[in-house]
């Protein structure tokens, strides 16, 4: 198991932050599934910023099981560990630091791996926030890159800054900025990360079954993995990276009719979540992904992305998610009837 601070995580799994996506609904439904660990979508440091609704909802921890992680970015070393302060008086308990995202309007603030290209401004940033938390007992991690380009992999140099900063794990994406999410990820680096630093390692990029998660593990070394894009639309894929990991045997298929509730109820959460307005728009990138469940997903898609309101969203969804459980048990009935006929 992996110990943070005083966290002794459940699993070796763990959810990328991924803006729009991890709020707390979603957050709340992968650790049903079984994730040891999922922070919130990113944070800046910038406290001018926060009083948006947008801000307000990411900082909310109301009801989420432990243990509560924020991301935060930013690159002034006293606003950030201003920033932790803040958050740890709102419910945080783990502090994870964002010098890992790619996107141009993080990266043109010297902000997530934008950070990669100045090691000293990194050192004082993680020394910063960690001498400004740990004395509350709140353990810091940090998510990066390998680099940032391929002829720039310091991704090693950098998790020694953390460990000796006090940083008490690292998540390391096999790309580096330059890459954005292009190609494929390479995990080599991660491989000598782990070799030269002591604390936790989660391994990220490209781990979209269980299978690939096993053998990620064992080219990196790594402590565990952490999984972002692939659990759009399929958030059970802890529960069967989980089981994998643990026993070597594969899951079982969730019924459609199982399916169909979770689906449902993650709906239902981020309706109260959000709202009418905000509530219908949110989910509509959820169903987008869950769409992809049906044989006739694009044209279901149409339909659910059409509602103009909550209750004919989730009608259309229940309605649709109906159908494909009955189709489901026609296509077996008839798969036996065949079988028993030859």
């Amino acid at each position: 198991m992996i110990r943070i601070g005083r966290h002794l995580l459940g699993a070796t799994t763990a959810l990328a932050p991924m803006a729009g996506v991890t709020d707390r609904p979603f957050r709340t439904l992968c650790k049903q599934f079984g994730v040891g660990l999922a922070a919130s979508e990113m944070i800046t440091s910038d406290t001018r910023l926060w009083s948006t609704a947008k801000s307000r909802r990411r900082m909310d921890h109301d009801g989420e099981p432990e243990p509560r992680v924020v991301q935060l970015a930013g690159a002034d070393p006293a606003a950030l560990a201003d920033a932790a302060r803040r958050n740890v008086d709102l419910g945080a308990q783990i502090i994870d630091i964002n010098m890992g995202c790619p996107a141009k309007k993080v990266c043109n603030r010297l902000c997530g791996s934008a950070l990669l290209t100045d090691e000293a401004l990194v050192a004082r940033l993680l020394t910063a926030v960690v001498e400004a938390v740990a004395p509350l007992g709140i353990p810091v991690t940090l998510k990066t890159r390998t680099g940032w380009d391929r002829e720039h992999r310091n991704g090693p140099r950098v998790a020694r800054l953390a460990e000796s900063a006090g940083i008490a794990a690292i998540a390391i994406h096999g790309r580096t900025r330059a890459d954005f999410y292009n190609g494929a990820a390479e995990y080599e680096t991660i491989r000598e990360i782990k070799s030269c630093v002591a604390i936790p390692v989660f391994a990220n990029g490209d781990i979209d079954t269980a299978h690939k998660a096993s053998a990620v593990l064992a080219v990196t070394g790594a402590d565990g993995v952490m999984i972002g894009r692939a659990a759009h639309g399929a958030p059970w894929l802890f529960r069967d990276v989980n089981a994998f990991l643990t026993t070597g045997q594969t899951a079982p298929a969730l019924a459609h009719a199982t399916l169909r509730d979770i689906i449902l109820g993650h709906l239902e959460s981020i309706y109260a979540f959000y709202g009418e307005d905000s509530g219908l728009r949110i989910a509509r990138k959820h169903l987008g992904w869950y769409s992809a469940l049906l044989d006739d997903g694009a044209s279901v898609r149409r339909s659910w992305m059409a509602a103009a309101s909550t209750s004919a969203q989730f009608a259309s969804v229940q309605g649709a998610l109906g159908h494909w459980i009955i189709a489901g048990r026609e296509r077996k009935l008839g798969v036996g009837r065949n079988a028993a006929a030859a």
